[in-house]
């Protein structure tokens, strides 16, 4: 116990009380005399602080080795804890939700939550073989089939699709380990490519027919595949012939449009996809595996964008549809699936520089904000502690999640350290979302603050993460003495 990180500890504290005193401001009335009530969310939620802290200590005290032994089984035993979950849900679900136990009439817990640790032990354990890195794809499947595996479930067999989102967190902890930054930029231009066939999808161009999303998209596209073929081909005559035709080849729409209307959008389609057939042909022979990846990635992109505008109508569900289409500007409803972050938004500004004061926030206390204990308990912090107040609870996650990455930095065996990328990672996506969605900036999904957000599944299972992790940084620290 003395080679605990007691600064960790004591931001986990802070973090958990403060969040204690946002919840209890969150869901007080004003006929409620005592916040030590345990019928009311404050009164429920020092249960479960209790227990975590008790959870935690129990942690520390077992021997360290378990955590690498186990991870596996305890995998494999979540896994099918998920599976069970949809027969051990209320009937009909919670919120159209089958990600939930009911346990008796008032206690609920949600596998989904632990699933984030014990994926966290299994990559670790995986990952952590000796001189293990990420070189390939080959060396890539395996580790993203551990964490399909149980996102696939959450999302598709318990309709939980915030929980499953988060398994999206790991993409970093790979990074870490040797995978490819070009990996995490083609996650990057999948959400633009996305975004933009989506918004601008009923859009027509100014000139000619077509999509202007489409048309935007095969236009960025094409200016990637260019900016390619200049940076790795050495042949100045190839690059010239193959700029030249694309120029000449939208040159002769653009006049041909002026008697035929000229659909750009199947044009840019045309020009992507020989652009990508010719970059994969003519560089195979030549050996140059960089343009060949770039003119297969072209390729799928140009499938992607087309299929992008039928996945959002027919796969989506309606309220998630409606949600994505809100934060993209396409419908505005204050009143309808827009009223959740447009009364967070006038509680956070409403909150100023200094906020309402504790208990004084008019949003909070005549509960106009839905869900404000649990996923949107971050509006209470604006509105009644202010900007000040929410600078300070961002700042101490940032100090939080920066210590995270330095304890997993220093450990010097291997699982130690990815499991402590790990959970640094999740801490970080959970702040990313919430805060994100609570300001408007992200689709509303539904994860909680760690900490804060009121919740005895979550607050375990983040003190699970933590406490595993402060137990093999402690058994690092005792094997160097």
């Amino acid at each position: 116990m003395q080679n605990i990180d007691w600064l960790t500890l004591a931001f986990y504290v802070g973090l958990c009380i403060f969040g204690w005193v946002n919840i209890a401001g969150a869901s007080h009335t004003y006929d409620q005399e005592s916040f030590i009530d345990f019928s009311t969310y404050a009164g429920k939620q020092l249960i479960w602080l209790g227990s975590a802290f008790l959870l935690g200590t129990i942690i520390l005290l077992l021997d360290y080795k378990i955590y690498d032994t186990s991870a596996y089984f305890l995998y494999g035993l979540m896994i099918l804890a998920l599976i069970a979950t949809r027969f051990l849900s209320p009937p009909g679900g919670i919120k159209g939700s089958y990600s939930w136990i009911a346990i008796g009439s008032s206690f609920r817990l949600q596998p989904a939550e632990f699933a984030k640790l014990t994926t966290a032990l299994a990559v670790a354990k995986f990952m952590g073989q000796y001189e293990y890195r990420v070189r390939s794809w080959r060396d890539l499947w395996r580790p993203l089939l551990i964490i399909g595996i149980p996102a696939a479930i959450i999302m598709v067999w318990e309709n939980e699709t915030g929980s499953a989102l988060v398994f999206a967190a790991f993409l970093l902890v790979f990074y870490r380990q040797g995978m490819s930054g070009y990996v995490l930029l083609c996650g990057v231009a999948a959400i633009l490519l996305f975004i933009l066939a989506v918004k601008y999808s009923a859009t027509p161009v100014p000139i000619g027919t077509g999509s202007l999303g489409v048309v935007i998209c095969m236009a960025l596209l094409t200016i990637i595949g260019v900016f390619f073929l200049l940076q790795e081909n050495r042949h100045t005559t190839e690059k010239i012939i193959v700029i030249s035709t694309i120029s000449v080849i939208y040159a002769a729409c653009l006049i041909l449009n002026a008697w035929v209307p000229v659909n750009f959008g199947w044009i840019g389609i045309g020009v992507v996809s020989a652009l990508s057939i010719y970059l994969i042909v003519a560089n195979l022979y030549k050996r140059n595996s960089s343009l060949v990846v770039v003119g297969i990635f072209l390729l799928i992109s140009t499938v992607y964008v087309n299929v992008c505008d039928i996945a959002f109508s027919s796969v989506l569900r309606d309220h998630q549809r409606k949600r994505i289409e809100l934060l993209l500007g396409m419908i505005d409803e204050p009143n309808g699936v827009g009223y959740n972050v447009n009364q967070a938004r006038i509680a956070i500004g409403s909150g100023g520089f200094l906020g309402k004061g504790y208990l004084q926030g008019t949003q909070t206390q005549m509960k106009f904000v839905p869900e404000q204990a649990t996923d949107f308990i971050f509006t209470t912090v604006g509105e009644e502690w202010g900007f000040v107040g929410t600078a300070g609870v961002l700042i101490a996650y940032l100090l939080f999640i920066l210590r995270l990455i330095w304890l997993a930095e220093k450990q010097r065996d291997n699982f130690s350290r990815i499991y402590g990328y790990s959970v640094a990672s999740i801490f970080l996506f959970h702040l990313i979302i919430n805060v994100g969605m609570v300001l408007g900036v992200l689709p509303v999904i539904g994860i909680p603050l760690p900490f804060f957000s009121y919740g005895g599944s979550s607050l375990w299972g983040f003190t699970l993460l933590l406490f595993i992790m402060l137990r093999l940084d402690a058994a690092g620290a005792e094997r160097l003495r």
